[in-house]
């Protein structure tokens, strides 16, 4: 996952987190997309979220992670392509 500063998180517009209001889930590309999924399903298995809120940030994830994907697309041939994913 690409690192995230403070300066570019405070920078980075609303409509980017998976909680606007909150700032919270923030989701510039596709590796932070996924940890927000994995965040959000921990918080509702710890008790913190509701299951509605995690529904929330899995469909922002999902636009994230799908946005220049072929729907075609199949799993990634080699641990090489599967490493440029995050970095696009």
């Amino acid at each position: 996952m690409a690192k995230l500063t403070t300066a570019a998180r405070k920078s980075m517009p609303k409509s980017e987190f998976g909680l606007p209001g909150k700032k919270a889930y923030p989701m510039p590309d596709k590796s932070h997309a996924a940890n927000a999924k994995a965040r959000a399903s921990q918080a509702v298995d710890e008790g913190r979220m509701s299951k509605g809120t995690k529904s929330k940030i899995d469909a922002k994830a999902d636009r994230v992670l799908d946005k220049g994907r072929d729907k075609e697309a199949s799993h990634p041939a080699s641990h090489d392509e599967f490493e440029r994913l995050g970095r696009d």
